[in-house]
């Protein structure tokens, strides 16, 4: 069974770098189309599980616990990007905001309503597992939701699916939060620029050409004799070229990460400059 899901979550790992699941930039289109492949790894798992001829009630519980809840965790976070993002409202920045930071409230009220359970798990607590993680095991004086009654008896204890919804609503929790971050930053940032003189200059490069003039700029010491922040620096870029850079030390390890040329963006400009030079030498 271990293997098997072994084998499952490598192809679910596999599908998910094409999401940017850490800056949380995911579309409509892109959750649409993890919800489908995740509801056929399901439905493999599912196909798997119920053919199995002999199962340990420990393995009945990492299947519940652990295995299953990976999967299902996963499709539904992306099915509620999905839908949260199908009824964002179109408005200002602030309509925005608020709509994300409404969203988190049902979160908060979810993780009240399920406190002890949430305990329960996150402490990595045993005692209970066998009433929580093992078909009809379930215990009427634990609180459970009536939603148990209406799923596959052979494939979920009720609990499964409130492992999976932690997982989902974990996960959503930092999506909400960088959103509402990012707006909010779109309106620093046009606040800044409306105290600059009036221009026009806007960066037309990517993220990543920025962070890595702003990194190199940071490090050469040219900036107050070095005595900056790259905090500094990149909220300089922003605001003076109009681009919020996200998380710009994720797109600087991205930047270590990569294998030939680690600075093309510099390497372009001193190519550039030197064609310059060349061509003014010419006339």
């Amino acid at each position: 069974m271990r293997d098997f899901h072994t084998r499952l979550s490598g192809k679910i790992q596999t599908e998910l770098q094409s999401i940017d699941l850490e800056g949380c930039d995911i579309s409509r289109e892109e959750a649409a189309k993890m919800v489908k492949f995740l509801e056929d790894c399901l439905s493999e798992l599912r196909d798997y599980f119920l053919v199995l001829k002999s199962i340990t009630v420990q393995d009945e519980i990492e299947f519940f616990k652990e295995m299953k809840p990976e999967v299902l965790g996963l499709l539904l976070y992306f099915n509620k990007i999905h839908t949260v993002e199908l009824k964002r409202p179109i408005g200002s920045n602030e309509t925005q905001s608020e709509y994300y930071d409404k969203e988190l409230k049902s979160l908060t009220y979810f993780f009240e309503r399920n406190l002890d359970f949430h305990q329960y798990y996150r402490a990595n607590s045993t005692y209970l597992d066998e009433y929580y993680f093992v078909r009809g095991k379930s215990n009427h004086e634990l609180c459970a939701d009536s939603a148990q009654y209406i799923l596959d008896p052979l494939f979920s204890t009720g609990y499964d699916y409130k492992v999976s919804k932690i997982i989902c609503n974990e996960m959503l929790r930092i999506y909400l939060n960088k959103k509402k971050y990012n707006l909010e930053k779109q309106v620093i940032i046009k606040k800044s620029r409306e105290l600059l003189p009036h221009n026009n200059l806007k960066w037309t490069g990517s993220k990543a050409d920025a962070t890595e003039l702003g990194y190199s700029i940071r490090d050469s010491g040219v900036i107050n004799h070095g005595n900056v922040d790259v905090k500094e620096i990149m909220n300089f870029i922003e605001v003076s070229f109009d681009i919020d850079l996200g998380d710009y030390y994720r797109t600087y390890v991205a930047i270590k990460s990569r294998k030939k040329d680690r600075t093309p963006f510099l390497n372009k400009l001193i190519e550039s400059l030197i064609r310059r030079m060349e061509k003014d030498d010419s006339e």
